[in-house]
C-alpha cells in the first residue's frame, strides 16, 4: 500500500509539473502597428562619422587626455544637429557633462536620455581599419565608439533633429544629458543628477545604454529578445595581499605569500556566492522562459522545485547567465616578486567583483573573509559601489520604451533583465524608479565583442534602426 500511496504522489507531482509547464505562455501583449519612419539616413551615419573621428579618450590620468578633442566634439554638436540647437537650451556642466532641454507642452513629467561621448582607448596597432577614421565601407562604420556609446548620442539627437524640423512638441520635457568621463567612473552625471535636484526635476523616465536586441542569449529561445535593464550590479575591486620575510627561492618555506593566495584564489573559486533571483533575474524568466522550449518551460515554471537545477546550469555555464544570478568573482591581476629567484615579501591578488541586487558591499566583504579563513591574508576594498535599485516594470514608462522596442525590431522579445556591468545612469536611482539601461541596436555576438576590443564597428542599418527607436520614443513623451 505504502507503494502505491508513494507512486500515486510521483505521477500527481508530475502531472502538476507537467500542467504549470503547458499552461506557462507567453502573456498577451498589445503592440501597436509600427509607423513607417522616413529621415535623412545618410545624414544620420555622416554624423556619428564625424563623432567618431573626435579621438575623445578617457584615462584614469587626465594628463592624458587630449581636451581639444573633446572641445572639437562639443563644438561639432551645432552644426551636425541645428534644428536641436535651435529650439533646446544648452549649458556645459562640470565634469564634462552637456545637457540640453527641449521644452513640452509640461514639465509635470520630464525624461531624460542618456549617453555618454569618451571611450576608451583602442590599441590602433591591431585594428583592421584606424579606430578614429570613422571609415564607411561595404555597409559599415568602423571605429571606436560606433557601439559605446557614441550611437546612441548621435541617435537620440537625431531623432529630435527630425521631429522638430517635422513642428513635433513633446507632451513633456525632454532632457538629454551626455557625459563625457564615463568609462573612468568620471562626476558628470553626478554633476547632472545634483542639477535636476537643485531644480527640482523629476524625471518620469531615463534611459541610458544598457542591453540591445540579441539573439541565442537565452536557452530555447529562438527569437531575439530586447534586453531592457531595470537595474545594474555593483562593483568591489577587491586586494588580497601577503606578506612575508622573503627569501632567496633555492631553501622556500612550506608557504610564501604565493602559495597563500594561491589558496585563498581556490577557496573563492570553489564556493560562489549564493544565488539569488532578483525581481530583474525573475522577470526575465519569467517572460523568456514562456516562449522557450517545453524542458525550459518545465524549469521555469517549477523553480519552486527546480531552483536547485538552475543554480546548476548557471554555475556550470558561466558567462551572462550565471551572472544575472549570483554576486560574481573574477580575479584579474597579480604581483609578487620583482626577481625570479626570490620569495616575495609581499604579493598580492586583485578581483573584480559584480555584485547582484540582494547583496553589498558590506555583506559580500563578510563573506569573502569567511570563505577565506585565513587572517594573514588581508582584504582591501580599492574602490566600490552599491547595486543600484531596482526601477518599476508595468507601467507607463516601461511600456514606453518597451512598445519602441516592439515596433522597431519586428519579432522581437522586450524584456526585463539585469544589467552586469556599471554605468551613468546608477547615479539617477536616487531621483527616478523609471531609469532603464536599453543601447538602441540589434548585435551579433562577434559585434558586442569589439566592445572595448578591437575592430569595433556598426552596420549602417544598425545606425538607422537607432534613430528610428527614439523617433517612437520621443513621440511618447
Amino acid at each position: 500500500m505504502i507503494g502505491y500511496a508513494v507512486l500515486a504522489l510521483v505521477l500527481l507531482l508530475l502531472a502538476v509539473l507537467i500542467l504549470r509547464a503547458l499552461a506557462f505562455k507567453p502573456k498577451p501583449q498589445e503592440v501597436k502597428e509600427a509607423e513607417p519612419v522616413s529621415f535623412d539616413k545618410d545624414a544620420a551615419v555622416e554624423s556619428l562619422a564625424q563623432l567618431v573621428r573626435c579621438k575623445t579618450v578617457s584615462y584614469n590620468d587626465p594628463a592624458l587626455e587630449d581636451d581639444a578633442e573633446f572641445r572639437k566634439l562639443i563644438n561639432l554638436l551645432p552644426s551636425l544637429f541645428p534644428r536641436v540647437f535651435e529650439v533646446c537650451s544648452f549649458q556645459e556642466l562640470p565634469g564634462r557633462a552637456l545637457l540640453l532641454r527641449w521644452p513640452g507642452r509640461s514639465e509635470a513629467a520630464p525624461a531624460v536620455m542618456m549617453s555618454h561621448y569618451d571611450v576608451v582607448p583602442a590599441d590602433e596597432e591591431k585594428w583592421e581599419k584606424p579606430p578614429f577614421a570613422g571609415i564607411i565601407e561595404d555597409g559599415i562604420l568602423w571605429g571606436r565608439g560606433t557601439l559605446d556609446t557614441k550611437v546612441t548620442l548621435n541617435a537620440a539627437l537625431s531623432a529630435a533633429n527630425y521631429l522638430i524640423a517635422k513642428g513635433f512638441v513633446p507632451e513633456n520635457d525632454i532632457y538629454f544629458a551626455f557625459s563625457g568621463g564615463e568609462e573612468v567612473n568620471g562626476q558628470g552625471a553626478v554633476n547632472i543628477v545634483n542639477y535636476f535636484i537643485q531644480h527640482h526635476v523629476e524625471p518620469a523616465l531615463v534611459v541610458d545604454e544598457g542591453g540591445a536586441v540579441v539573439e541565442n542569449v537565452f536557452p530555447g529561445v529562438k527569437a531575439p529578445c530586447g534586453m531592457i535593464g531595470i537595474a545594474e550590479k555593483g562593483m568591489i575591486n577587491m586586494r588580497y595581499s601577503v606578506q612575508s620575510g622573503g627569501g632567496h627561492a633555492s631553501a622556500p618555506p612550506v608557504r610564501t605569500p604565493i602559495t597563500t593566495l594561491a589558496a585563498c584564489c581556490r577557496r573563492i573559486i570553489a564556493h560562489p556566492f549564493k544565488m539569488h533571483i532578483t525581481k530583474p533575474a525573475g522577470e526575465m524568466f519569467d517572460t523568456l522562459g514562456r516562449h522557450s522550449t517545453f524542458l525550459y518551460k518545465l524549469i521555469f515554471a517549477n523553480l519552486w522545485l527546480f531552483r536547485p537545477v538552475l543554480d546548476l546550469i548557471c554555475r556550470l555555464s558561466g558567462g551572462e547567465l550565471n551572472a544575472l544570478v549570483r554576486t560574481t568573482t573574477a580575479f584579474t591581476q597579480m604581483e609578487g616578486s620583482n626577481a625570479r629567484n626570490v620569495i616575495p615579501t609581499e604579493a598580492s591578488l586583485v578581483s573584480n567583483m559584480r555584485l547582484n541586487p540582494a547583496d553589498s558591499v558590506e555583506s559580500a566583504v563578510v563573506y569573502l573573509k569567511k570563505t577565506v579563513k585565513d587572517d594573514s591574508v588581508k582584504l582591501t576594498v580599492l574602490e566600490s559601489c552599491q547595486p543600484s535599485p531596482i526601477s518599476e516594470t508595468g507601467c507607463a514608462a516601461w511600456d514606453k520604451v518597451s512598445s519602441a522596442v516592439a515596433q522597431t525590431w519586428a519579432g522581437c522579445i522586450p524584456t526585463p533583465y539585469l544589467m552586469v556591468q556599471c554605468s551613468d545612469s546608477r547615479h539617477y536611482g536616487k531621483i527616478s524608479n523609471h531609469v532603464y539601461r536599453f543601447s538602441a541596436m540589434d548585435l551579433t555576438a562577434e559585434e558586442r565583442r569589439t566592445i572595448h576590443g578591437n575592430n569595433e564597428r556598426i552596420r549602417l542599418e544598425t545606425i538607422a534602426h537607432s534613430v528610428e527607436f527614439y523617433i517612437r520614443l520621443l513621440k511618447q513623451c
